[in-house]
């Protein structure tokens, strides 16, 4: 045995790369009323400016305008748009925020329970809520998800992927509910 081959440390077993799976934001149909708002605003006031002959009346009504515009479709478009969801093969991104960024991680191996729930218009455009209960005081909800079950069949297969002791135990404890026997240790 040579004298440099006893030194040197074993190398760490690689880890897998860590892939995106999805990315994720609200269904495009929260947009619908701030779009016809928009329309509806601008025609109004371009025809309010066009009869009105003051210049300090047509100036409010294209203020007025410029504010319920700037209110009530850009804002939420722009909550829209800067409010999404990475899924990972390691873990669940959620980023937030129009002038305050928010981050938050929760990882697969840590375990957790999925569950889907749809009003009768979100059924009607194919969107749901994926509630994602980690077990802390809330749990995250990721509102108005367009195809939640296959949202809901992903994230149940990345978390089995995981492999971890928490998973293991929530899955027996399940298997336990539906009958199953449980072989502890074991696969």
């Amino acid at each position: 045995m040579s004298p440099a081959a006893s030194h040197e440390p074993a190398a760490p077993p690689a880890l897998p790369v860590e892939r995106v799976v999805a990315r994720l934001r609200r269904h495009g149909r929260i947009l619908v009323l701030p779009t016809v708002l928009f329309i509806a605003v601008t025609g109004v006031a371009t025809y309010a400016a066009a009869t009105l002959r003051e210049p300090w009346q047509q100036l409010a009504i294209a203020g007025i305008a410029t504010l319920a515009v700037l209110v009530f479709s850009f804002l939420p478009f722009l909550a829209w748009l800067t409010r999404r969801t990475t899924v990972t093969t390691r873990r669940i991104i959620l980023r937030s925020g129009v002038f305050v960024r928010v981050r938050q991680e929760l990882l697969h191996s840590r375990g957790y329970d999925v569950s889907v729930r749809r009003t009768w218009a979100q059924s009607a455009f194919g969107s749901g809520d994926v509630r994602i209960n980690t077990g802390h005081d809330r749990p995250v909800v990721l509102k108005d998800v367009p195809r939640p079950q296959v949202v809901q069949a992903a994230l149940q297969e990345l978390m089995e992927d995981a492999h971890t002791i928490i998973g293991d135990r929530r899955r027996a404890d399940q298997s336990t509910i539906d009958g199953d026997t449980v072989a502890w240790g074991g696969r």
